[in-house]
């Protein structure tokens, strides 16, 4: 039996840089993913003046085999990316919190369009690349097309008269409109 899913743990790599105005301290940005990576608690990984980069979470990288169009979809663009989706939290220490990392695009648009989240797409790395590919190979299964027919049913057919049947009415629904010079006495 196959597996239904595939868990990686995966490092995220946050960047702290100076902001360009006075209303911006800090700018932070996902750089980098980590595959196999232990656990993280923002541990300081490079320091180059006042830019440092934090190995700042360890997130599991879920892999599902429903998933395998969305996955081929992300591995066929140009730059292959991890969908990091983050939080501002109240921290001035610790401003962002990584809620996701997916190799989903369809499920990294749904967590950008949301708007209180932030996504940042981080280029894969090669052995990472490699794994989905097997992932896809092993699970994908192509869905044939099935073109929708329609219905016989005549459209172009209009009932004068015949009004909403959840809105009660006083009289008749099928009754025939009237003018409303007619309805003057």
């Amino acid at each position: 039996m196959q597996k239904k899913s595939l868990s990686l743990p995966l490092g995220i790599v946050l960047r702290k840089s100076p902001g360009v105005t006075r209303w911006m301290r800090w700018v932070w940005k996902a750089v980098a993913v980590l595959p196999g990576a232990a656990p993280a608690n923002w541990r300081e990984l490079r320091r180059d003046g006042e830019v440092v980069e934090y190995h700042a979470v360890t997130v599991p990288l879920e892999l599902w085999r429903t998933d395998t169009e969305a996955y081929l979809t992300e591995l066929s663009t140009k730059i292959p990316s991890i969908y990091v989706v983050m939080r501002e939290t109240p921290s001035a220490e610790n401003p962002l919190e990584v809620v996701l990392a997916t190799a989903s695009p369809y499920e990294g648009q749904d967590y950008a369009d949301n708007g209180e989240d932030i996504v940042e797409l981080v280029p894969m790395p090669p052995a990472l690349m490699a794994l989905i590919h097997d992932w896809i190979e092993q699970h994908h299964t192509e869905e044939r097309f099935v073109k929708r027919r329609r219905d016989k049913k005549r459209t172009d057919l209009v009932e004068n008269g015949v009004g909403d049947a959840r809105i009660s009415q006083m009289t008749d629904v099928y009754r025939a409109p009237r003018n409303k010079a007619e309805t003057v006495h």
